[in-house]
């Protein structure tokens, strides 16, 4: 009886190691197969990205334009931004999408920076330098996998203009963790160089460095390999790539071949002791059988109280953890629904933030300060003292409005800065425009956040006063009422239709995205978000006629 058990687990063993050599043959190279078209995902989104910036007009209008001003520039990259929100907003697997250009005209922004000569020295540089301008193709590193395209036709455009599309390097990791592949994971290119590495231990590989490929041979291979290669097929960037994965054998058996030098002693067990063995198994059926009924009657109760688990290998212990398991779930469900709710408290609050902060960005030109202090020097050496004051208030309003690190002013400071832009409109109009202002001398020092009212200003001269045929009148009224500033401008202008008066007040009583407005919606968002139910906002027009808008702000900060 003890040989042919023993030859019976002998057998069992060898069919049972093939077995699992096989099916973790097969695991993996589905593995493979499942990573090689997640990896074919991520990478044909990227390279959709880069189709639809390649072939958007108003994007290669940009890149391609001498811009004669900063307002042109700004007003154009304005037009584009769609493009820019939707790549960041759709695409979360994609890290970043940075546009290069040679252009002197081009400004750097988040995603249009200056094609530097350095830039041209890096390795992704030169190998665009090989491809064609009308698709994108791929470059990996290890540091990671980027797709870049040449958006320029070096035959009918002036300049030279790069799109680089860098994939997120955590959702890259978590696909090739997530894959199941319990091996090392190469990608190599179409010359069989592996230009990323993940080893099975879930690192990186260190043989591959950014200035070194890591060849076939190269390739670390432990005695007993097992090989599975997936190539990329019928795919313009992605072809000739493949995925390389390296399985150990000897790791995948294990616990296997562990468990073959217990053969002998399971085969004395089973012929000594069976009795023992069915007393202490019906022994432990039974005993673990009564402490899951008794916790599962406690959960009437609200008692999730956990059945101790020696991991039994049974269809009870299994029952056992699965108890414990939904138990964990239930209770975590409940818990859940209380720290969602604080979560979301959190998330608004961070959004009010988030808002606040990017009202507040600035950036630091000071090129453009020195170019109009020379423009306005030469204007006052030819005579041109009209032209050189414009130019000096012109360069207020940009020094104050980007500088100003302060989230509040004085009413003084801001009247200044008012004051600047109606002189510039008279230089621009002529005699079409005449100003009023009218200020209570004692409120003059009373802090008001920053630029509150100018955009208001704005509006009654471009939008009101720009399009009419006679004198433009703008009338500015600023008093302190009770505990409240009143602001107030009236202007004999074109007026404002009901719809975009609706609009604006919708801004108020709404929690509506600004988006990327720096006009009144912008102002009356701010200061919403500032006083709350302590800020209104009064507005009434007719046709042709001008338009009055009023504001009162309660007094909360003084110097």
């Amino acid at each position: 009886m003890f040989i042919p058990i023993v030859l019976t687990n002998v057998m069992f063993y060898q069919v049972t190691t093939m077995n699992i050599k096989n099916q973790k043959t097969a695991d993996a190279e589905k593995a493979i197969a499942l990573l090689q078209s997640e990896l074919k995902a991520l990478i044909d989104d990227a390279a959709g990205i880069s189709y639809l910036y390649s072939i958007d007009n108003q994007l290669s209008l940009l890149l391609n334009s001498d811009h004669t001003s900063y307002d042109r520039y700004v007003e154009s990259l304005n037009g584009v931004s769609s493009l820019f929100n939707r790549a960041d907003k759709e695409y979360k697997t994609i890290s970043s999408v940075t546009i290069m250009s040679d252009n002197p005209a081009i400004l750097t922004s988040s995603h249009i920076i200056k094609l530097e000569d350095e830039m041209r020295e890096t390795n992704w540089y030169r190998q665009s330098e090989e491809y064609n301008n009308t698709y994108p193709h791929l470059y990996v590193s290890s540091g990671g996998i980027s797709v870049i395209q040449r958006l320029s036709d070096r035959r009918y455009d002036s300049y030279e203009n790069v799109i680089k599309i860098d994939l997120n390097e955590n959702y890259i990791k978590q696909i090739f963790d997530l894959s199941g592949f319990e091996g090392d994971i190469y990608l190599l290119d179409p010359s069989d160089q592996a230009r990323y590495g993940r080893l099975a231990s879930g690192q990186p590989s260190g043989q591959i460095t950014s200035d070194r490929a890591l060849g076939l041979d190269e390739i670390t291979k432990p005695k007993k390999a097992i090989i599975i290669s997936k190539l990329y097929q019928s795919n313009r960037y992605l072809g000739g790539w493949k995925l390389y994965g390296v399985l150990d054998e000897e790791k995948i058996l294990y616990d296997v071949r562990q468990s073959g030098q217990f053969i002998l002693w399971f085969a004395g067990v089973n012929f000594l002791v069976p009795t023992i063995v069915i007393l202490i198994f019906s022994r432990s059926i039974h005993t673990r059988i009564q402490a899951i009924l008794k916790r599962m009657k406690s959960v009437k109760s609200k008692h999730f109280e956990r059945i101790p688990y020696s991991r039994e290998r049974d269809e009870i212990g299994e029952l056992a953890v699965e108890y414990n398991r939904m138990s964990t779930r239930i209770e975590n469900l409940i818990n859940d629904v209380y720290v969602s709710e604080i979560q979301k408290k959190e998330l608004e609050l961070r959004q009010r933030q988030a808002q606040l902060y990017a009202l507040h960005s600035q950036i630091n030109p000071h090129f453009l300060f020195n170019a109009l202090e020379t423009i306005r020097m030469r204007s006052l050496m030819k005579g041109e003292s009209q032209t050189a004051k414009t130019i000096e208030n012109m360069a207020k309003i940009f020094r104050k409005s980007i500088l100003w690190k302060r989230s509040f002013v004085t009413i003084r400071e801001e009247l200044e800065l008012i004051e600047c832009f109606l002189e510039i409109q008279k230089y621009r109009f002529d005699s079409k425009l005449e100003y009023h202002i009218e200020i209570d001398q004692s409120i003059m020092d009373i802090e008001i956040p920053k630029m509150a009212f100018l955009p208001f200003v704005e509006n009654a001269s471009i939008h009101g006063i720009e399009n009419i045929l006679g004198i433009g009148y703008i009338t500015i009224q600023i008093a302190k009422e009770q505990e409240q500033i009143i602001f107030v401008i009236s202007d004999n202008g074109v007026g404002i239709d009901q719809a975009k008066i609706d609009e604006l007040h919708r801004y108020l009583h709404e929690d509506a995205d600004i988006g990327d407005s720096i006009g009144m919606k912008n102002v009356i968002t701010r200061l919403n978000i500032y006083y709350g139910e302590s800020f209104s906002f009064e507005i009434s027009s007719d046709l042709n006629k001008g338009a009055r808008i009023t504001l009162r702000l309660p007094i909360t900060h003084r110097l």
